[in-house]
């Protein structure tokens, strides 16, 4: 733990000229502020620094925008894409006239989800280790007008340019589906992955590895070791600034959508988890695959509440482009042993308890990780309570199973709008312990429809004119 009058000395001993404060907004984007050094004082880290809410998306109307942020004195680093010394914190969002945390500040959600964890009595840390893959391109553009609506991305490794003039045009270019893993030259993004992944670790992040993932056109995937709830969620966050600092430092743009090329491979972000108490794991058991009791009632909430759990682990409507069957997609919420064709896998991590942990695989990084973690947490605490079942595993390939047997294993919702509906329908298990407010999820919903969902639903779609223009 540092403490607060130790970011001050570092801030001096240091000779740093700049603190810049970080914070997410509901949809999960770092905003951020920066101050002058003397700016930060002690009653940084408990009454915050002023600032404007009122621009912030899905917070407060301008009438009550007055906010502060509270620095989390643990989770400073040197911010190494800054010329001038720049020191970076994460904040808490609080209430100046009510002097209380913020109940639609994401990183106060996820904290109120440790405490309901705390508070129920099964255990008392949860340990979240998300996977987030991402695609890097050479070149990004499009554009939505009253006439006119396009996408184009590209990649030096795109299949789709194995005959473009390139002066020498010199091949090597993953196939569809033929990223995983395949050695320099056909990987060629070796040295930028290694130069993200090594200044993870100068942020503070715990780094285990690097590679290129399925896809063609660049899909990669970095690795970081698994953290407790929160500090997992601020480690994504830190992730994700790096991956996309390091890319336009090499003249390259880096995006976690889930599915940004048709006919491959999309990105997720596979979320492994698990409980302690008092210093021991309380996965491991002698059911099955090794699991606990409650592990298996764990694994029966996140279950029965999928389809509500994705309207906040899945909260793009490209989302579920990605979640269909053919694509190596978690469509199907069963849970299986080693089997990445289920949506909830046990990992085989051998006889060590403290390595017995579930893996939910529907999860994408579009999603805002605090909400996205607290919603698991809660969802899997509400199968521990009322003892849910998640029935018998499903040891199989589930992609080969007849059309029979298919319709008998429940699927994720096919949209956005449909995951909404479920949201809207199946939420106690997030508001009956206090993590998530009524409040909190009425503006989620209609900030989803608003922004997301129904202007989706007005603009026409490239494939349309392709469908359609003869009628």
């Amino acid at each position: 733990m540092t403490t607060p009058q130790e970011i001050l000395n570092m801030i001096g001993h240091d000779k740093i000229k700049m603190v810049d404060l970080k914070f997410i907004d509901m949809p999960g984007t770092w905003q951020h502020l920066t101050v002058y050094h003397n700016q930060i004082d002690k009653t940084s880290f408990t009454d915050g620094i002023p600032f404007d809410g009122s621009s912030i998306r899905g917070w407060k109307a301008i009438n009550e925008s007055d906010m502060a942020m509270v620095i989390d004195p643990n989770t400073a680093w040197i911010d190494p894409f800054m010329k001038e010394p720049t020191l970076s914190v994460i904040c808490y969002i609080k209430e100046p006239r009510t002097g209380q945390l913020y109940n639609r500040c994401p990183r106060v959600i996820g904290q109120k989800a440790i405490d309901y964890l705390v508070a129920s009595g099964v255990g008392d840390t949860a340990f979240f280790g998300p996977e987030a893959e991402f695609f890097i391109f050479d070149d990004v553009r499009f554009d939505q007008t009253a006439n006119a609506g396009y996408y184009y991305v590209d990649s030096v490794e795109g299949h789709w340019n194995t005959g473009r003039e390139e002066g020498p045009n010199l091949a090597h270019k993953p196939s569809f589906k033929g990223g995983y893993f395949p050695v320099p030259p056909t990987d060629t993004f070796q040295d930028i992955r290694t130069e993200m992944l090594l200044t993870l670790a100068d942020c503070g992040v715990p780094i285990e590895k690097q590679h290129h993932e399925v896809a063609t056109g660049g899909q990669c995937e970095l690795g970081f070791r698994f953290g407790k709830m929160i500090e997992a969620a601020d480690w994504l966050m830190t992730y994700k600034y790096v991956i996309k600092n390091v890319a336009k430092k090499y003249g390259q743009s880096v995006t976690f959508m889930p599915k940004p090329v048709f006919g491959d491979n999309g990105s997720g972000m596979h979320t492994h988890q698990s409980i302690w108490k008092d210093g021991q794991p309380l996965f491991a058991g002698d059911k099955y695959a090794g699991l606990s009791e409650n592990a298996l009632y764990y694994i029966g909430g996140i279950l029965r509440h999928a389809p509500a759990l994705l309207a906040l682990t899945n909260p793009s409507t490209n989302s579920y482009k990605r979640l269909v069957p053919g694509y190596e997609a978690p469509v199907n919420l069963a849970y299986s042993q080693g089997n990445r064709s289920a949506s909830v896998r046990i990992p085989l991590s051998g006889d060590n308890p403290k390595a017995k942990r579930l893996e939910f695989r529907c999860p994408d990084a579009t999603c805002n990780p605090y909400i996205a973690f607290a919603a698991m947490l809660c969802a899997g605490l509400d199968g521990i309570k009322n003892k849910i079942n998640p029935g018998e595993p499903l040891d199989r390939n589930i992609y080969e199973l007849s059309p029979e047997e298919l319709a008998k294993v429940p699927s994720t919702p096919a949209s956005l709008e449909l995951a909404i509906e479920a949201l809207e329908k199946d939420h106690k298990f997030l508001t009956e312990p206090g993590v998530f407010t009524e409040d909190f999820i009425e503006t989620w919903i209609t900030y989803k429809l608003d922004t997301e969902v129904n202007p989706m639903r007005l603009r026409p779609h490239p494939y349309e004119f392709a469908l359609y223009y003869d009628a």
